[in-house]
């Protein structure tokens, strides 16, 4: 192997030679540097790492480099002339020991792990295994190059021009978050142009930004955005990997979001324009993120990236035999964040998208996989422990999905400051009160406080808990009201895929109905879910669609969905709803008890002034023996934060009284609090107008069936 070994050249070209940098280059992937460019990528176990650089339509690979320096297992060489628009791809040359972990093979082209951007499409064939995969021995040595089928990574100049955007840092006190996925979202929409739809650019084009103004939303949750791939199997069956958790760029934006045609900017431009007009508008960006596993799966997978570069260095592999990978996280694989370069590797990423790309946070999927240590999950880990001291990635959003498939992966409440998490207790158990579940008043009691049996601990907050009833994982918030079981047969997997802990109902009919009764009864309670989750503290997530009554037909799982199904029909969009969900979060903004950075506590302070109480019926407070009630199916709640707020110029204006009451329609005694003598009823989600203010007259209320009630002090 020679340093310039050129491949396909044109017979009057002239090989490029490395040559020595003009000065110290501490960045790992391709770095422009305005008179060439300098590659850099890690591998420990590797005896040479050799540069392929491409013809512009990635046809042709014009030219193999070996790297010519390494240091503490950097491999790095500078090529002076070389230009961004690039194409190029890395082979490693090592050691084919399967058994020993090592999985070295020249003859496959990896992708840079650190790329900005990548160019074409992947086209699935044998050859991108580096073993005989007709064989289905994974110890053979595959000898076909697999440069014709895979993707190349792309030299970038980052110059942009921000126009003075910078980060919002919006309280989470005012934060409503909206997952949302860049197709899902636009696909149907009628108003976006069918150029933007399913692209970066439609996610803000006028008619987007407008709906998502209305709402209320303060920051947008996108799925993976990273690039990634569909899984061959998916293919086969005419699927695609729908969701994006198959990452294998953690630097390049994923390209089936671009918008194509002549002159349209590139990937890089086009995502930064997106994060840019969402700052416009006082929106922020938080990512969706995959750190825990790629897309090369198990030692039986594909030699895309990782694998070929160091397999034994960027996976976690069995102890006992690394032949095989040690898969916590139910993909095949799993990322080994202990490894000091693989997290390198994950901050740099996150640092990347925080200060190149302006995004303000991530949502971490399979978190606990990332606190992972020798021992097992620990919340003092190395990557917590990177993160809470590192100056950039310590002030953004941080939003844990507290969870894994490993044993005790389970970690709701378990995440440090400053990581927010998934709260899919307050998910269970809001589904289970409005279902009529028994025994759920006192669970509904903490969480309607921020869940503090999981989170007042260890200086947290009630924020740290992201309140949400439904997600893209599982029952849309329609279908949680409209289906008894899971209807995923589209998925091709005979029903075993997407879980059976729905608490659901269908309340009468599964599916669509045109029954009045059972439309109308569905309704109610997806108000009733709503308004619990906005009247809680903690960081309230709305599911895109959720507010328009969107559905997948029953479909809990739809990963593989990139169609009708998955995507949100606004041509059946509930307007009344949306306007109920659109005033509610309003509601939420305009009453900041709600939104408490400091748990609320049930002893009287100093001045004797109650913050918390909870009432039954009858107009007294809770006693043990009530609380322990299971067919209790009515719970009223005083809260008050006056006590913390002097500014404010009413004593009382910080005090709501809410009832929440998934049983029969019952008459509840209003207590008088903190001196409080009058109230006044602001919200009645039975109501044909919910939120008209009615005075009370007498304390004795009559209470609807399946109802939110909410009073607020008045002087009279």
């Amino acid at each position: 192997m020679t340093q310039a070994d050129d491949i396909g050249l044109e017979p009057d070209a002239t090989p490029l030679a490395f040559a020595k940098p003009d000065r110290l280059h501490h960045e790992l992937g391709a770095e422009y540097t305005g008179d060439g460019v300098h590659f850099a990528v890690f591998s420990e176990n590797a005896e040479a790492i050799e540069l392929s650089l491409f013809s512009d339509d990635g046809e042709e690979e014009v030219q193999r480099l070996e790297l010519p320096r390494r240091e503490g297992s950097i491999h790095s060489g500078f090529l002076p002339g070389l230009k961004p628009g690039q194409l190029y791809g890395y082979r490693a040359h090592g050691p084919y020991e399967p058994e020993q972990g090592h999985r070295f093979n020249p003859h496959k082209l990896l992708l840079d792990p650190y790329a900005r951007e990548v160019s074409g499409t992947l086209k699935w064939d044998d050859a991108l295994w580096g073993y005989d995969l007709l064989s289905g021995d994974d110890l053979t040595f595959d000898t076909r190059d697999s440069a014709p089928f895979m993707v190349k990574s792309v030299v970038q100049n980052p110059d942009f021009d921000w126009e003075g955007d910078a980060a919002l840092r919006l309280p989470w006190t005012e934060t409503i978050i909206y997952e949302a996925h860049v197709r899902g979202l636009t696909m149907t929409h009628p108003d976006v142009p069918e150029e933007l739809r399913g692209t970066y650019a439609g996610m803000v084009c006028e008619p987007i930004l407008d709906h998502l103004r209305k709402l209320g939303v303060s920051a947008i949750e996108l799925l993976p955005c990273q690039f990634f791939l569909d899984d061959r199997s998916l293919l086969e069956r005419g699927l695609s990997n729908y969701w994006g958790y198959q990452t294998l760029g953690y630097f390049a934006p994923e390209t089936r979001f671009l918008q194509q045609g002549e002159g349209v900017p590139g990937a890089i431009r086009q995502f930064k324009e997106m994060v840019k007009r969402f700052h416009r508008v006082g929106i922020e960006v938080i990512m969706d993120v995959v750190y825990n596993h790629t897309a090369e799966g198990s030692e039986r997978g594909p030699t895309l990236c990782f694998r070929g570069l160091d397999n034994a260095a960027y996976y976690v592999l069995s102890p006992d035999h690394p032949r095989y990978s040690f898969d916590q996280t139910g993909t095949g694989n799993t990322l080994s964040v202990a490894h000091p370069m693989v997290l390198r590797m994950v901050l740099d990423s996150l640092r990347y998208w925080v200060q190149v790309m302006h995004v303000d946070g991530f949502r971490f999927d399979l978190a606990s996989t990332l606190g992972r240590q020798a021992a097992g999950f620990d919340r003092e880990g190395t990557f917590f422990g990177a993160i809470r001291q590192d100056p950039i990635l310590a002030g953004v959003k941080l939003i844990a999905e507290p969870w894994d498939v490993g044993e005790g992966g389970y970690q709701v409440g378990g995440f440090p400051a400053p990581f927010r998490e998934w709260n899919d207790k307050f998910r269970d158990t809001v589904r289970g009160f409005w279902r009529g579940d028994g025994g759920l008043v006192g669970d509904l009691a903490g969480s309607l406080l921020g869940s503090p049996e999981q989170f007042n601990h260890s200086d947290r907050s009630p924020t740290s808990s992201v309140n949400f009833l439904a997600a893209h994982d599982g029952f849309t918030l329609k279908d949680c009201v409209s289906f008894n079981d899971k209807h995923n047969e589209a998925n091709g997997e005979n029903g075993a895929d997407g879980h059976d802990h729905n608490l659901s109902a269908n309340m009468g009919t599964e599916g669509a109905t045109d029954d009045d009764d059972i439309r109308a009864a569905r309704s109610q309670r997806r108000r009733n879910m709503i308004a619990t989750m906005l009247l809680s503290q903690g960081v309230p997530m709305i599911l895109s669609g959720d507010e328009i009554g969107n559905s997948q037909q029953g479909n809990n799982n739809v990963y593989c969905q990139d169609n009708e199904t998955a995507w949100i029909s606004w041509a059946e969009r509930d307007d009344s709803f949306l306007d109920f969900v659109q005033r509610m979060v309003r509601f939420r903004l305009d009453h900041p008890v709600l939104a408490q950075e400091t748990f609320l506590l049930g002893d009287a302070g100093d001045d004797g002034r109650t913050e918390v109480a909870w009432y039954q019926p009858d107009g007294r407070e809770m006693d043990e023996a009530v609380w322990a009630e299971t067919e209790l199916r009515v719970l009223g709640l005083f809260i008050d934060h006056s006590a913390r707020a002097a500014f404010l110029d009413d004593e009382n204006i910080g005090a709501l009284f809410i009832i929440v009451n998934a049983g029969d329609a019952l008459d509840f005694t209003l207590p008088h609090p903190n001196g409080i003598a009058h109230w006044t009823r602001i919200l009645d989600t039975a109501s044909a107008d919910p939120f008209s203010e009615d005075p009370c007259e007498g304390d004795v209320l009559a209470i609807p069936a399946n109802s939110v009630c909410v009073y607020a002090p008045t002087a009279r």
